[in-house]
């Protein structure tokens, strides 16, 4: 695993690359060339060397380089990538990642080769956006100025469209990401030694993964079911329909199989299937700042009626129960404010402010009727304000063996919660639906944690 390790933790990266190549149709560009420059020498805490093969300052041949790179990523066609890969393999470079594609089956055999003479490992061909780290700084994709806030969610993509578009979501709503892999063709390093590295991966709390197919099936089971019983693993599986599979055989030479052998497997392995990428962030999430939940009683503490009636149906077809809350819980809520009724869903009426949310919590939190909250807030039609927000987390912190989640629905309303909240260890969504589908996830996990 030294070499994997050297894809995400490499002390020195050398950069090989063109300032005046560019293909007709492929990725090698100038403009890939130096923003991934641009992004290595921005962020990453190593060493970098930029190897230009088209310019007569700098460096422009590996010899040049006075201390072997552990990691080398290759920007160049693949006619050109097969003789400066064949080079860092003899001088002891550890790992390449591979950006561009367009690769034959005879040049993916030649990279093999490599990799069985020298033992230095693949990551690609086709990855588009390579690695980051967010620990280190590593980061070779190139889109300039890119860099998602470091955290706990690690994301394996078979697609370079998929992956990037998750690595914009986390960068919009600032989402803790600990490592990126975009995995492209994955002709050498596999689903497996990913999942073992990140398995072990002190930073990472929750595994996301995109795929389409998987080359060696038994073992990538295997290995998922042991990190599950310390990492929950979260999969959005393209190709399901056949139209679509036989599309991500040619997209990235994917061995892809019927749906519902996958289902069956990711079942079998206790891996937590989501239907879509937002699904897949949102319970992410909740995974990385929330424990599991353990039973699938939900209380609902709102300050509007018709969102928390949505929230109940939500829980009823999402398979959880609304919480029959203890008369004691419900009379002392009532002694409190009177006019509120304290039967499941709590409607405590829209002039709520952060006083009455702190207590109401506190009550419900402590119910043992209760496995988890969901939380909604709204700030129109209401008293409201975001800085009552606040004592959400306060209030989360005494109960850490039940997940609370929280919901200021809408769009201008989410916004303005989410600068005081989202920084904080509360989940939050813009609609109870997926407040509800975060919740029945940490229940999921809870039961998969059941069983081992």
């Amino acid at each position: 695993m030294d070499e994997v390790k050297s894809i995400f933790e490499p002390r020195k990266v050398v950069l090989i690359g063109s300032s005046k190549m560019r293909e007709k149709v492929g990725m090698t560009s100038p403009q890939l060339f130096h923003s991934v420059a641009y992004n290595m020498k921005k962020f990453f805490k190593g060493k970098t060397v930029v190897l230009d093969t088209h310019r007569n300052k700098g460096y422009t041949d590996l010899g040049q380089i006075s201390a072997t790179p552990d990691l080398a990523v290759i920007m160049l066609p693949p006619k050109e990538s097969i003789p400066i890969s064949e080079t860092c393999a003899k001088i002891g470079v550890k790992a390449l990642v591979m950006i561009t594609g367009g690769y034959k089956d005879e040049q993916r055999r030649k990279l093999l080769k490599l990799k069985e003479e020298y033992g230095i490992r693949i990551l690609g061909p086709n990855t588009i956006m390579g690695v980051i780290n967010t620990a280190n700084g590593l980061n070779t994709s190139f889109e300039r100025n890119t860099m998602p806030k470091r955290g706990r969610i690690a994301v394996i993509s078979q697609s370079g469209g998929v992956g990037a578009c998750m690595l914009d979501w986390a960068c919009f709503y600032k989402i803790g990401i600990s490592k990126f892999a975009f995995v492209g063709d994955k002709i050498d390093v596999s689903d497996v030694e990913l999942l073992q590295y990140l398995g072990k991966d002190k930073d990472t709390k929750v595994i996301c993964l995109y795929m389409e197919g998987v080359k060696n099936g038994r073992e990538f089971i295997e290995e998922a079911r042991r990190i599950v019983e310390k990492k929950p693993i979260l999969v959005l599986k393209g190709g399901i329909t056949t139209e679509a599979a036989q599309r991500a055989r040619s997209h990235t030479a994917s061995i892809a199989g019927s749906d519902e052998v996958f289902d069956a497997a990711f079942k079998k392995a206790g891996m937590i299937r989501v239907g879509n990428i937002e699904e897949l962030m949102d319970t992410a999430v909740a995974l990385s700042k929330q424990p599991p939940m353990r039973g699938d009683n939900v209380a609902i503490v709102s300050n509007v009626g018709g969102p928390a009636i949505l929230a109940a149906d939500a829980v009823a077809k999402n398979g959880l129960k609304l919480a029959a809350l203890a008369e004691k819980t419900k009379s002392k809520i009532e002694r409190l404010y009177q006019g509120v009724d304290a039967s499941n869903p709590i409607d405590m009426i829209a002039d709520a402010k952060g006083e009455r949310y702190s207590k109401v919590l506190e009550l419900v939190l402590a119910d043992k009727n209760v496995d988890g909250v969901l939380v909604i807030n709204m700030l129109k039609s209401t008293f409201f304000e975001p800085k009552d927000g606040r004592v959400i987390p306060k209030i989360a912190s005494k109960h850490p063996d039940k997940p609370i989640v929280d919901v200021p629905a809408g769009g201008e309303d989410f916004s303005k919660v989410y600068s005081v909240l989202g920084n904080t260890s509360i989940p939050l969504y813009n609609l109870p639906e997926k407040a509800v589908k975060a919740l029945k996830v940490l229940r999921t996990y809870g039961k998969i944690l059941g069983k081992h």
